[in-house]
């Protein structure tokens, strides 16, 4: 293939695609890209001038605490999903859970005396952490 037609450049009528081409050989597609990329960079500082970052600080610790709460119940998921792989260890968790249990009902729950003092205290908790 060639960019120079001979029966039309004898004619007089066709230049070459080499000497249409601007001095600097690009074209003006160059000057068209810079121009568009400084438009695009000053309109996005401009945009990030605007915002306030101690708002944006705010919104990353709050997205970061909830990445760790996801990461950590997926650990806490694959720890579990593991444990009850494993023959007997799901049966014999339940039961200390049962028994941890009724200790804690029968030390705390076993008079009216013990009960009164188990709702005053989860008042008491209600109180200072809610207000």
């Amino acid at each position: 293939m060639s960019d120079f037609n001979h029966d039309a450049a004898e004619q007089g009528q066709v230049e070459p695609l080499a000497s249409a081409q601007n001095a600097d050989g690009a074209g003006d597609s160059g000057s068209k890209f810079t121009e568009r990329y400084g438009e695009i960079l000053s309109t996005i500082n401009q945009t990030l001038d605007t915002l306030d970052w101690d708002q944006m600080g705010r919104i990353g610790k709050a997205a970061g605490v909830i990445f760790a709460v996801v990461v950590a119940q997926i650990l806490i998921k694959g720890v579990l999903d593991t444990i009850n792989v494993i023959p007997l260890v799901p049966g014999l968790l339940e039961l200390l859970g049962l028994v941890v249990v009724g200790q804690w009902s029968w030390k705390n729950l076993s008079t009216s005396e013990k009960r009164n003092d188990v709702v005053n205290r989860i008042q008491t908790l209600r109180k200072e952490y809610l207000g």
